[in-house]
């Protein structure tokens, strides 16, 4: 599965511990990463200060669901639940 683009729902929902340009300290869950642009995509794609965990996350039906919402929700448990 290739991400939905415009999606943003994994640079939203989960906290990331480790650091991001901009956010030294990682995000809390819920919130916006600095590195989403207005568009929902990552300014750091492709690019090798992008977090790993980042750039090891791949996309899964029973995650992003069917929906960008569906996507948000799916996350947003799992970040929950750990």
């Amino acid at each position: 599965m290739d991400c939905r683009l415009g999606c943003g729902a994994c640079c939203i929902a989960p906290s990331i511990s480790s650091p991001i340009p901009g956010m030294p300290n990682g995000k809390p869950a819920g919130v916006r990463c600095i590195q989403l642009n207005d568009d929902n995509l990552c300014k750091l794609f492709g690019k090798p200060e992008r977090p790993k965990v980042c750039h090891d996350f791949k996309p899964c039906p029973v995650v992003c669901g069917s929906t960008n919402q569906d996507a948000l929700n799916n996350i947003t448990e799992l970040e929950q639940l750990t």
